[in-house]
C-alpha cells in the first residue's frame, strides 16, 4: 500500500512537473515576444549602424539583452550582411557580444529564487558561469580577433568550401509548442508589449516554484541517480546534451535557463551545468548557420562560421582552466546570497550601462 502511494506522489509530481516546464517553456517564448515588440527595430538599427568592431562587441551585447536572443541578434546579422549593410569585420565581435547578452536571461530566471537563500545560491551560480565563461572568451578572443582576424581568415576559407551546400530550415518542437497561443495571445491583447511583459513575469515565477518544489520530491524519489547515471554521467555527455537540445530547440536561452531550477533543486551541480552550457554555446550557432546557407551568400556564410568558431576556440581555451569561472560563479553567488541587490545591479551595469556608455563615446 505503501508504495501503491509512493509511486501516485511521484507521478502527480512528474504530471505537475510537465505542465509547468511547458509553463516556464511558454513564460520565455512569451517574455522574448514581448521585448521584441519592444527593441527588436531598435536592436536592427544598432546593429545597422555599426562604426568599427569595439562598438560592435557592446552593441552585439546590448541588442541581446534587448531582444533576450542571441539567436535572434546573429540572424539579423547575418542578414544584414547578405544585403550589404555591414562588413565582416564589424560582424564578428557583434557575434561575441551576442554571446555574453544571451546570459541575461538566466540571471533573470535565477532571481525568482532570491528568497530562498540555499537554491538562490544554487540557481545564481548555475546561472552566472555562462556569462562568465563568454565575458572570459570574448576578453581572451577580442584583442587577438581585432590584431589579427584569425577567425574571420578560418571562416573564409570554411566559407568558401559550404557556400554553395544549400541549408535547411527546420521548425523548433518547442516553437512548435508555444509559438501559436503567444501570438493568439498577443492578437488577443493586441499592442501593448508591457502587458505581455508582466504577463511573462508572473508566469514565470508561478512556473518556476511549481518546478522546484516538484523536482525537489522527485529527487528524493531517485531522479538524481537518473541525470547523474545518463544524461550529466560525463562532461562529454553534458556537452553534447547541451549542444543536441539547443541545436533542436534553437535557443540557448531555453537550454540554459532549463538547468536553473534544476540547480536551484538541487538535481544538478555547477560543474554538471558547465560543460552543458558550452554545449549550448556550440548549439546556438546552428539558427543562424542554417540561415546563412539558406542565403548563399558568402559573406554571411562566413559569419556564420565566425560564430561556430568563436565558441569552439572558447571552449579549447578555457576548458582546461574551467576552475576559474566556476570558481567565480561560486564566489559571486555567495556574495549575492548576502547581498541580494548584488546580481540586480549587476544586470543592470554590465548588460545596459556599461554597453550604452561605451557605445556612445566610442561612437
Amino acid at each position: 500500500m505503501k508504495n501503491f502511494y509512493n509511486r501516485h506522489i511521484v507521478l502527480f509530481n512528474l504530471v505537475f512537473l510537465l505542465i509547468f516546464l511547458y509553463l516556464f517553456l511558454f513564460s520565455l517564448e512569451l517574455m522574448g515576444t514581448s521585448l521584441k515588440m519592444f527593441g527588436e527595430g531598435l536592436a536592427e538599427t544598432l546593429i545597422a549602424t555599426t562604426t568599427n568592431p569595439l562598438v560592435g562587441l557592446f552593441i552585439g551585447i546590448l541588442a541581446t539583452s534587448i531582444i533576450q536572443s542571441s539567436s535572434s541578434t546573429t540572424s539579423i546579422v547575418v542578414g544584414l550582411v547578405a544585403g550589404g549593410a555591414l562588413n565582416v569585420a564589424n560582424a564578428i565581435p557583434i557575434v561575441m557580444g551576442a554571446n555574453i547578452g544571451t546570459s541575461v536571461t538566466n540571471l533573470l530566471v535565477s532571481l525568482t529564487q532570491i528568497r530562498r537563500d540555499l537554491e538562490f545560491r544554487r540557481a545564481l551560480s548555475a546561472a552566472i558561469v555562462h556569462d562568465f565563461f563568454n565575458l572570459l572568451a570574448v576578453v581572451v578572443l577580442f584583442p587577438l580577433q581585432y590584431f589579427t582576424n584569425f577567425l574571420g581568415r578560418a571562416a573564409t576559407f570554411l566559407g568558401e568550401r559550404f557556400q554553395n551546400i544549400g541549408g535547411l530550415e527546420f521548425l523548433s518542437p518547442v516553437k512548435a509548442l508555444t509559438t501559436p497561443p503567444v501570438e493568439a495571445l498577443k492578437g488577443l491583447i493586441g499592442n501593448y508589449p508591457w502587458i505581455l511583459l508582466v504577463l511573462s513575469l508572473i508566469l514565470l515565477l508561478v512556473a518556476l516554484t511549481r518546478m522546484v518544489k516538484s523536482l525537489k520530491i522527485l529527487v528524493v524519489k531517485k531522479a538524481e541517480v537518473w541525470f547523474d547515471r545518463y544524461l550529466f554521467k560525463t562532461a562529454l555527455r553534458a556537452f553534447l546534451v547541451g549542444l543536441f537540445l539547443t541545436a533542436m530547440v534553437q535557443s540557448s536561452s531555453i537550454t540554459t535557463s532549463l538547468a536553473v531550477p534544476m540547480a536551484g533543486a538541487g538535481v544538478l551541480t555547477l560543474v554538471q551545468i558547465f560543460p552543458y552550457t558550452l554545449g549550448a554555446n556550440v548549439g546556438t550557432t546552428v539558427t543562424a548557420f542554417l540561415a546563412a546557407l539558406v542565403t548563399g551568400n558568402l559573406a554571411a556564410i562566413i559569419v556564420a562560421f565566425s560564430h561556430l568558431l568563436f565558441n569552439v576556440s572558447g571552449i579549447v581555451i578555457l576548458w582546461p582552466v574551467k576552475f576559474i569561472p566556476i570558481r567565480l560563479s561560486e564566489i559571486f553567488a555567495g556574495i549575492a546570497m548576502r547581498k541580494k541587490i548584488i546580481p540586480i545591479l549587476y544586470i543592470v551595469v554590465v548588460f545596459f550601462l556599461i554597453p550604452i556608455l561605451l557605445i556612445s563615446f566610442l561612437r
